[in-house]
């Protein structure tokens, strides 16, 4: 058995691997946010079981870092590959914190999970490589806005110095205009 990981650095979130992935497994990314899971979820201090999918062979999905679960679930399920199976223990603050979640989770539980990544995919409709090419057309879509943006923006700077150059002139031209008229005699 391995050690548990600190996924957090503060023991917040610890993850034991139980099970391995096999070599080549996917993992959650940008490109696979949706995840499935079997999981089940039991109070630290007493060990009773708080919720499972396993009772009902169900999944539980979700897309990750949208807060759709607990901070900790975020953090740990990221480190995962499809098929690994993890204990994943979670402080409260990681978790459901002072509230807890009642009737199931009291204030401040540590909760443990045992978590099976079973799947992660892309959203609905997409695929890995329809999600890297949306990127793709996404970043370039940005760098010709910006690069738009910019040449307006040097425009308006050329506008500003030709008005401020067009209102030197005239006013030189007052100034000039000024000067003849001052102290000129006029011929009798």
């Amino acid at each position: 058995m391995v050690d548990a990981i600190d996924l957090t650095g503060d023991g917040g979130v610890t993850k034991m691997v139980l099970r391995s992935a096999k070599p080549g497994a996917l993992a959650p990314s940008e490109d696979l946010p949706l995840v499935d899971v079997h999981y089940e979820g039991v109070l630290a201090e007493t060990g009773e079981v708080f919720d499972t999918t396993r009772e009902d062979n169900t999944i539980f999905s979700f897309e990750l870092g949208r807060g759709a679960v607990i901070k900790a679930w975020d953090i740990a399920l990221k480190t995962m590959k499809v098929g690994e199976l993890a204990k994943i223990t979670c402080q409260p603050e990681y978790a459901y914190g002072i509230a807890g979640s009642p009737p199931d989770i009291p204030s401040n539980a540590t909760l443990i999970f045992e978590v099976e990544l079973v799947a992660c995919r892309p959203h609905k409709g997409l695929t890995p490589s329809t999600v890297s090419e949306q990127k793709a057309k996404l970043e370039e879509l940005k760098k010709q806005r910006e690069m738009a943006a910019a040449a307006k923006e040097e425009e308006k700077k050329r506008r500003e110095e030709a008005k401020a150059a067009a209102a030197a002139r005239v006013q030189a031209k007052m100034e000039a205009k000024k000067g003849q008229g001052r102290g000129k005699g006029k011929a009798k």
